[in-house]
């Protein structure tokens, strides 16, 4: 059994190990993915203003004809497309960053909770290593000591009379009970040895399982990541496509523009081609 407390050095690596991946973990949590969730939002939201904006701009509202009405759908486009972003902006705060911000906090508490829970049991073992070493300290002194104190009994007894001899024997006695307390030391330090292997077992049966929750907690982590990263690519997705949509058709009226036909239906409105100059005769 004091075998196994020569391991403790093993067993102090081991536990610096875990409590590393808890703190990278903690880490990853902290950071996770929401810088760049959270900036496309803020981005968005200023875009759908800025095209709002553009698409109130009295610019070319005087314009008529073919060259009027793209302009006109020109500015629909944007008040639409402003409202698309805004709309897109609005999904991701609600689908995509809320949902990992709560799953990071979350995240935290259980890396924490494990955390706290392997330090316990890390204190708990130290303390019964240090209760081992404490023990098996007292033992060694006191067997030093009778030692010691059996040497110079046998070194005066060769020297002693029949009374002496008889006191001798009494002393021999005291040592005997000194002998016993030394056997209580020694059932001291095997039981303390006992209680640091129990420690110890139940510290790796846990420190597995811990292990094993981690394992699962970054499976979990990385598969909200994805599917949060998925609802995004499929909002972009469809916000990209109306934007493709509003676009064509902007195109399409401006293919659509022709300057002769503008100026014909311009001379029809304003009455300028019915009466013409002619060449008078005298």
């Amino acid at each position: 059994m004091l075998m196994d407390v020569l391991s403790w050095r093993k067993l102090h690596q081991l536990k610096e190990l875990v409590s590393s991946v808890i703190a990278c973990m903690l880490v990853l949590a902290a950071e996770m993915i929401l810088p760049s969730a959270c900036q496309p939002i803020k981005i968005e939201e200023e875009y759908a203003k800025n095209l709002s904006k553009l698409s109130q701009n009295s610019l070319a509202s005087q314009e008529e004809g073919t060259l009027g009405e793209a302009w006109a759908q020109l500015k629909k486009s944007l008040a639409d497309e402003a409202e698309v972003h805004l709309k897109f902006s609005s999904k991701l705060q609600s689908e995509v960053e809320k949902p990992l911000l709560n799953f990071r906090e979350n995240f935290k508490k259980d890396m924490k909770k494990c955390d706290h829970h392997i330090a316990d049991l890390r204190k708990h073992l130290a303390s019964r290593y240090t209760a081992v070493e404490k023990a098996r300290k007292a033992l060694t002194e006191r067997q030093k000591d009778l030692e010691m104190k059996t040497q110079q009994l046998e070194v005066k007894l060769s020297n002693k009379t029949e009374e002496e001899i008889k006191k001798a024997r009494r002393k021999s006695t005291q040592a005997g009970e000194y002998l016993c307390l030394s056997a209580a030391r020694g059932d001291d330090l095997m039981r303390c040895v006992d209680l640091y292997n129990q420690a110890q077992s139940k510290w790796f049966e846990e420190m597995v399982t811990t292990t094993l929750e981690l394992e699962r907690l970054e499976v979990e982590r990385v598969e909200m990541i994805r599917q949060h990263l998925c609802q995004y690519t499929q909002l972009r997705h469809e916000t990209d496509m109306f934007n493709q949509s509003t676009v064509e058709l902007v195109d399409q009226l401006l293919r659509k523009v022709d300057p002769a036909k503008d100026r014909e239906l311009w001379v029809k409105e304003h009455k300028t081609g019915d009466i013409r100059p002619v060449d008078m005769e005298i």
